[in-house]
């Protein structure tokens, strides 16, 4: 089948909370071989992944892997969420520090991409996006796995391997878009249109004539990221 099936076929399963015994007896095969299916020592037919997809009520596509989204839904950027249309109720019940910290960092991002999109550079965007990415994704993981009770399966990367993973691919992006900033995209493995160093000249008052709303959002990340590393070192070294 594929490597994503038996993971996905368990995950559904514990996320539904139905034991594997009474999982194989609803789909008509034995609990062996459900096993067998789940931990991918088997492949499955056509017509038990058209059982299973009409049992757990997910698309073929999502347990083969092909779509991330249980319901199916393959987005367009049209159709992507805008992070601001949720107006006053994007107030969480944690209280103010949750929307104070996403304000700073989606208004922030406004400016970052914007420069990504004056500098033309299609490679410089995609080392950029895959390095906040993969930032995303291993602290949604940190906080997705605080709760041992959450399924696993969730993710196709063991957690043992997912911090050292993470964190070499971070510096891997790091690498390359800087080098691709500065025009020297042909040494980068695969990037076959570095395109031209990025030159934008900024500095406050241009970060402020040109983004007057997200500005201050900006430089309260740069303080508030440099305070608490000079912070850190501060006690380092006391």
């Amino acid at each position: 089948m594929n490597g994503d099936f038996p993971r996905i076929l368990a995950l559904l399963r514990k996320e539904k909370g139905i034991s594997q015994k009474q999982a194989a007896a609803d789909l008509g095969i034995s609990q062996a071989l459900l096993s067998h299916y789940e931990k991918g020592i088997r492949e499955c037919g056509l017509n038990f992944l058209v059982r299973c997809a009409d049992y757990y009520g997910v698309p073929c596509d999502y347990l083969l892997g092909r779509t991330a989204d249980p319901s199916g839904v393959t987005l367009s950027v049209e159709e992507i969420p805008d992070p601001e249309a949720g107006g006053k109720e994007n107030v969480w019940n944690g209280g103010i520090l949750p929307t104070l910290n996403k304000k700073l960092i989606f208004n922030s991002l406004n400016i970052l991409f914007d420069l990504l999109s004056k500098g033309r550079n299609k490679a410089l965007v995609g080392e950029v996006s895959s390095f906040l990415m993969l930032s995303v994704y291993r602290m949604f993981r940190v906080v997705y796995s605080a709760d041992p009770k959450n399924q696993q399966g969730l993710f196709a990367l063991p957690g043992p391997l997912a911090g050292g993973y993470v964190d070499a691919e971070m510096q891997i992006c790091e690498a390359n878009a800087n080098v691709i900033a500065q025009g020297k995209g042909g040494i980068v493995p695969g990037c076959e249109n570095p395109g031209e160093a990025v030159r934008l000249p900024l500095g406050s008052q241009a970060i402020t004539d040109t983004y007057p709303m997200y500005a201050t959002s900006l430089f309260n990340l740069i303080r508030n990221t440099e305070t608490r590393i000079l912070s850190a070192q501060r006690s380092r070294d006391a």
